[in-house]
């Protein structure tokens, strides 16, 4: 197992027992430590037409966005029936792969996974791996009310082919 933290950060929801939902986002691989670094981490150095800086903008919307998500619905009052797993894997592919494969992991219950892995959008795997691209667009004071049935009727399909599949 790597060294390397995964960071999770769970909402329980109202029915625990229920599969939850993970919000899985990427983080930096390096520590911030200044020694393990070339060049200054902060100062986004151009030499010979390369960019020497901690990679800022690699990822860290997505990653703010569900922080941001979570923290207005919980101060909006707002309760869900699933449990929401924030997680933060170094190492991209790799980390979150040694991740899966943990006891921890397990304990999540994950049902239903979004990943933060391209620019802009979240990747639903569901299954097998077997990439969905989905764009949902909520607006207004009830959008997490709107996203919990979004995402209800998501887990509702998976559970529909998983027992057609049976």
């Amino acid at each position: 197992m790597s060294k390397k933290p995964v960071v999770v950060l769970t909402w329980v929801g109202t029915e625990p027992t229920l599969p939850a939902i993970l919000l899985n986002n990427h983080m930096d691989k390096v520590p911030l430590f200044e020694t393990n670094w070339s060049d200054n981490p902060f100062g986004g150095e151009i030499d010979d037409q390369k960019t020497y800086a901690r990679t800022s903008p690699h990822k860290k919307t997505a990653s703010i966005q569900c922080l941001e998500a979570v923290r207005r619905l919980k101060n909006s009052g707002v309760t869900l029936k699933r449990t929401i797993n924030l997680c933060f894997a170094p190492d991209g592919f790799e980390g979150m792969l040694r991740f899966l494969r943990t006891e921890e992991f397990d304990k999540l219950n994950i049902g239903f996974a979004l990943d933060s892995g391209l620019p802009n959008e979240f990747t639903v795997f569901n299954g097998e791996r077997c990439v969905w691209k989905i764009r949902v667009h909520c607006q207004g004071i009830a959008a997490g009310d709107k996203m919990t049935r979004v995402l209800d009727k998501f887990y509702a399909f998976k559970m529909r082919i998983i027992e057609r599949s049976s």
